[in-house]
Formats: C-alpha cells, sequence, structure tokens
C-alpha cells in the first residue's frame, strides 16, 4: 500500500502535515499551514557537472583560492582563524546595541583601504545614517559602497552592479525574499535568504559577513539549520555597562574556536586590545582583605583576574548573596565547602563577591581564587599582592588541577605573580593555609587557623 503523501506545508518551519490545521504543529504558529504547492512523487532530474567542477582525486584539487585576506583587525583575524576566506560565509550575532554593525563598519573600511571592493548592505539603517556612524568612528572610504536594501533580490542586484570582494549584510532577519510567503525574519525566511546568501558566496568566491540576531535566551534568531549552513559562527558579547568586547568563534571550518578577540568599544568607535592583561586588576598596591587574583583563561589566552568579597555580618533571617561577574550558584556551592571542610561560618553574614574590570567568570578553574577572596574577607586578613590562585574545588573539598595549567602558571609567573596556589595543595584548608602563610609578617600567630 503507498504510503500517503503530505498535502499541508507550513510556510515557516517547513512541518508537514496530512490535513489542515490552524496551528503548526511544530513552532506553533497560527495561520501559517498552507497547501503544499509541490506534486506528489516528483523526482530530482541528474545534471551533467559543468567544466571544472566534476569530481576529482582530493590530491588534485587546487588550493591557492583559499588563501586568508587578513581583515587590518589583528584580533578579529584572530578569531576567524588569519582572515576572511574567499567563498566563506561569516555570521556574526550578538545582543543589540553591542557594536556588531560598527565592528563590520571597520572591517569594511579596512579591507577597501587594501584595494578591494566592499559592498555594505543594511537593512536595518538607511546609508545617510550607516555614512554618518562612519564620518564619526573614520570609516570612510571610495571603495566601500553601502545601500539600504531588505528585498533579497535587490541585495543581489546590487552584487551584480558593485561586483564587490566583500559582501556585508546587516542584518539576516530583515531581508526577506519575494519568493518566499513567511514573515521577515520568520524560519522559513531567514532560510531562504541565507541559503541564497551561502549559495551566491560558493558560486563566486565571495566572502559574506552575515549579521544574526539573537534571542531572550542569548542563542543566535532563526532556524537551527543556520548555524549548519555558514562555514564561521562569531559571538560578540559584552555587558553594556562596560566597554570591553569579547568575539569569540562557536564554529569555523577554517580555524581553531579556541581563540578569542578583546576590543573596547569608545566614543570613536571600536578599538582592538591586544594586550588585555591589565584590565581586569585593580590599580591598589597595598593589599587588602577579600581579594584574590584568578589566572583564567579565554581562549588561548591566560588572564589575571581579580576577585574580590566582602563579608558583612547581618542580623536578616536570610543573609544576602550577591555576585556579579560569576555564577551565584557556584559561590554559593563554594560557601557550603568553605563551611564543611574548612570551618568558615558565613551563615549569618552577608556574602558579596565580584570580579574587576566587568569580566565574567565561568570556567571552575577560578574556583579557588574565589574561595581564597572569601576566606580573607572573612578572617579580615589581606593575601600579598604577588599571590594568585589556580585550581577547581570539589564538593569533598579536593583541589583538582584547572585545564591549560601550565599555561596559566607561565602568564601567571611573567605578569610578576611569585606565588601561585593551586593543585599541589591537595585540599582545600592545605590552600588556605598556605595562602595565608605567604601573607605572614606577624609570626604564627598572624596566620588564621582553618
Amino acid at each position: 500500500m503507498a504510503k500517503p503523501t503530505a498535502n499541508f506545508r507550513c510556510t515557516e518551519c517547513g512541518w508537514t502535515s496530512l490535513k489542515w490545521v490552524g496551528r503548526c504543529g511544530e513552532c506553533q504558529a497560527w495561520g501559517t499551514v498552507v497547501e503544499a504547492d509541490e506534486a506528489p512523487g516528483k523526482r530530482v532530474a541528474a545534471i551533467v557537472p559543468r567544466d571544472g567542477r566534476q569530481a576529482r582525486p582530493i590530491t588534485e584539487v587546487s588550493t591557492t583560492s583559499a588563501v586568508y585576506r587578513p581583515t587590518g583587525i589583528g584580533e578579529f583575524d584572530r578569531v576567524l582563524g588569519g582572515g576572511v576566506v574567499p567563498g566563506a560565509a561569516i555570521l556574526l550575532s550578538g545582543e543589540p546595541g553591542v557594536g556588531k554593525s560598527t565592528l563590520l563598519l571597520e572591517v569594511a573600511s579596512r579591507i577597501a583601504s587594501q584595494g578591494a571592493r566592499v559592498l555594505y548592505v543594511s537593512a536595518e539603517e538607511s546609508a545617510s545614517q550607516v555614512r554618518l556612524r562612519a564620518e564619526r568612528t573614520g570609516a570612510l572610504h571610495p571603495s566601500l559602497f553601502l545601500a539600504s536594501e531588505s528585498d533579497l533580490a535587490a541585495v543581489l542586484g546590487q552584487v551584480d552592479a558593485v561586483k564587490p570582494n566583500l559582501l556585508i549584510v546587516d542584518s539576516v532577519q530583515t531581508v526577506s525574499s519575494s519568493l518566499n510567503d513567511g514573515l521577515p525574519g520568520g524560519t522559513s525566511q531567514v532560510r531562504e535568504v541565507a541559503s541564497t546568501l551561502i549559495r551566491l558566496a560558493k558560486e563566486r568566491d565571495l566572502p559574506v559577513l552575515i549579521v544574526g540576531h539573537v534571542t531572550k535566551d542569548g542563542s543566535i534568531a532563526g532556524p537551527r539549520t543556520l548555524e549548519h549552513l555558514v562555514d564561521v559562527v562569531c559571538h560578540f558579547e559584552g555587558d553594556r555597562q562596560s566597554a570591553l568586547r569579547f568575539v569569540r568563534s562557536l564554529k569555523n571550518r577554517f580555524g581553531s574556536t579556541e581563540e578569542v578577540g578583546c576590543f573596547e568599544m569608545t566614543g570613536d568607535g571600536i578599538r582592538e586590545v591586544a594586550d588585555p592583561t591589565g584590565l581586569f586588576l585593580s590599580r591598589s598596591t597595598t593589599p587588602v582583605s577579600g581579594t584574590c587574583v584568578a589566572v583564567t583563561v579565554e581562549g588561548r589566552r591566560a588572564l589575571p583576574v581579580e576577585v574580590q568579597a566582602l563579608i558583612v555580618s547581618s542580623s536578616s533571617p536570610q543573609p544576602r548573596r550577591v555576585v556579579n561577574g560569576v555564577d551565584g550558584s557556584r559561590v554559593a556551592m563554594l560557601l557550603a565547602v568553605l563551611e564543611r571542610r574548612a570551618g568558615l561560618k558565613m551563615g549569618d553574614a552577608d556574602v558579596y563577591v565580584s570580579t574587576v574590570g566587568g569580566i565574567t567568570l565561568t570556567e571552575p578553574g577560578a574556583d579557588l581564587a574565589i574561595a581564597l577572596a572569601i576566606a580573607s574577607a572573612a578572617r579580615d586578613t589581606p593575601l600579598p599582592g604577588n599571590l594568585a590562585a589556580i585550581g577547581e574545588i570539589s564538593l569533598a573539598g579536593e583541589v583538582r588541577a584547572a585545564s591549560a595549567s601550565d599555561r596559566r602558571r607561565s602568564e601567571g609567573s611573567r605578569l610578576g605573580f611569585s606565588t601561585i596556589v593551586g593543585d599541589e595543595a591537595a585540599t582545600l584548608r592545605e590552600a588556605l593555609r598556605r595562602a595565608f602563610a605567604a601573607a605572614q609578617t606577624g609570626g604564627p600567630a598572624a596566620v588564621p587557623d582553618f
């Protein structure tokens, strides 16, 4: 018996059904299920490959066209693996206002200054608005072409007219195709626009930079296939209260995904920060209780980050736990371990933990530094300024080695941290004793008992 064919299709996500329904069973959109146009049983006919596109042994495939073209921004090139590759489709996502358009306008200006023709298509702003931002950031160049288009056909027409060496589309969610019935920004429209741009990139060896929106939870808006279709996925992140920005590579077919680019937003645009080692340390030269330096890893970079803690006695039945730049649940766990394994009672105190410089610590390798900062604040005993901590803390009170421990220690020593407390201390209690022994200045009585 022949299998029944689906006669209805959702214009947003492509979900199919044997009968009409008012609400899509996949994306839950209302009124998007329509009768399918495709005739059942249609087969795709085979075609003869064009000259130069026939399959051949991999040893005979030339790599001369796949050469990195530096953008002129070292931190962005670091994330991309050396620059943009002809025919590459690069997706850059990030929160609204984080600086995606500013960064790509700077990239367009730098590449245009190398003698290449760059087409910047803005579907969110007019050409005059982009021009004003370019004047403010110094990104004006005669080889940089601007167009304000939201129709995919018009974008393709602009590409045919300009014949650029680089295409930037800002953003994929605001460009729509008249051949698709979905709403602009919908799943089917994003898939259609992205597929067309990627096909254009591959056919013409034209690198394409695409801006993507993000959802409330920070993931890239649109269908998941969007991330599978492109060659490189970069995420632009940063706190609006801080000028610091990071670009991370989540997927890279041409390089490593372990690199992180560091930038700073200024009144004149965006500036790359080649050496961010001093951005996350306080400027005080006098040791203060409640501070400890963690050597964290961002990509392949080892960065010193100062963790600060403050302990204040409280009469509230539920003392406050306030964190900034660290994971609140991680701090709660460390407080429990400090109380159970090291004898530090803080159940009747408010605990405040924060990082310096607006950076966010999410990796477990910063556990020991957070614990030392809290212990220092609880005992009101400052740790020496040349001390850094590296290590993960388990619920059993053990200090475990952090990833890339040798790189962290090497960077810490280079920056003048002569005392590094890490996994050579088997337990948290032992690590606390070593850290406070290094701060001893007034005899054995100066070392807190743990």
